[in-house]
C-alpha cells in the first residue's frame, strides 16, 4: 500500500476529494466561510489519522464519516448558541441539482407540463427551497440524503460511514424524501403568495 502520509500523495489525495468534502459541508451545514474552515479540519483529521489506516475502508468512506462528524459538531453549536441561519442559492454545486433531488421525492411532479404557472419559479428560489428544507431535516436524515443524492454512495457506503444498519439508512432516506418534499412545497407556496398577493394589491 503506497504512503498516503508523503505529501504528494497527500496532495493527490485532497486534490481527488475536495470537491466531494466542500459539496458534502455545504449540503449539511449550508454555504458560509465555515465551509472552508471545516473543510481543512477535514483533511488535518485525516491526515493524523492515515498513520493508522490498515485499509479496512475506503479512504473515501472514511473521510465521509469525518466529514459528517464534523457537520454534527457545527450543528451542535449552531443549536447551542441557537443560530438558525439561511443560506443564498451559492449553496448548489449544478444548474439542474434541485430537479435531481425532486424527482425521486414521493408525489413529486417537477415536469414542465404538470406546474402551473405560479408553480414556475425561478431556478434560484427552487434551489433555494432545497436548500433551507434540508437545514430543517433531522441531522441523519440530512446525512443520509446528502451522501445518497449528492454523493451517490450505496447503501453499504452509507451505512459503513454513518455507523448504522442498512435498514436503518433505508428508512432515513425515505422519511427524509418524504419530509423533504413537504418542507419544499410548503416553502414554495409561501413564496407564490408571497409574490401572487403584492401584485394583486397594486393592480387595484
Amino acid at each position: 500500500m503506497r504512503d498516503l502520509t508523503s505529501p504528494e500523495n497527500f496532495e493527490t489525495l485532497v486534490r481527488d476529494h475536495q470537491g466531494m468534502v466542500f459539496r458534502t459541508l455545504t449540503r449539511m451545514t449550508g454555504a458560509g466561510a465555515h465551509v472552508e474552515d471545516l473543510a481543512q479540519e477535514a483533511f488535518l483529521r485525516l491526515y493524523r489519522a492515515l498513520p493508522e489506516f490498515r485499509g479496512d475502508a475506503s479512504v473515501s468512506t472514511y473521510l465521509y464519516r469525518i466529514v459528517v462528524n464534523l457537520a454534527q459538531d457545527e450543528w451542535k453549536r449552531r443549536r447551542k448558541d441557537r443560530e438558525y441561519i439561511r443560506h443564498a442559492p451559492e449553496a448548489f454545486a449544478g444548474e439542474d441539482e434541485a430537479d435531481a433531488w425532486l424527482e425521486n421525492m414521493p408525489g413529486a411532479e417537477w415536469d414542465e407540463h404538470a406546474r402551473t404557472p405560479e408553480q414556475r419559479f425561478s431556478d434560484a428560489e427552487v434551489k433555494l427551497a432545497v436548500d433551507e428544507a434540508l437545514l430543517e431535516l433531522p441531522e441523519n436524515e440530512r446525512a443520509v440524503l446528502v451522501l445518497y443524492h449528492q454523493e451517490e454512495c450505496t447503501y453499504d457506503a452509507i451505512s459503513e460511514a454513518l455507523g448504522m444498519p442498512i435498514n436503518t439508512v433505508r428508512t432515513h432516506l425515505h422519511r427524509g424524501r418524504k419530509r423533504l418534499s413537504e418542507l419544499v412545497r410548503t416553502q414554495l407556496t409561501c413564496h407564490a403568495r408571497l409574490i401572487h398577493y403584492p401584485a394583486q394589491a397594486g393592480a387595484r
